[in-house]
């Protein structure tokens, strides 16, 4: 029997010994937790997965939830 292949860096750790990071198990559809950072883009609208149809939405007020 041959030794399963193993792709990838090896002086990484082993994916399933990982501690030090949160790693969900599977997608939830219940609340989650979103934070604003100097990283996101001026624009509200822009990848906001809140946003699901741009032609049926009242942008105005939709920007003035999101932005500051």
């Amino acid at each position: 029997m041959s030794e399963p292949r193993q792709p990838g860096n090896q002086s990484l750790p082993d994916f399933n010994e990982l501690n030090d990071r949160i790693i969900a198990e599977r997608r939830t559809s219940g609340p989650r937790l979103e934070i604003k950072t100097n990283l996101d883009p001026k624009d509200s609208t822009i990848d906001n997965p809140y946003l699901q149809n741009k032609n049926n939405t009242d942008l105005k007020s939709f920007r003035a939830y999101f932005e500051e």
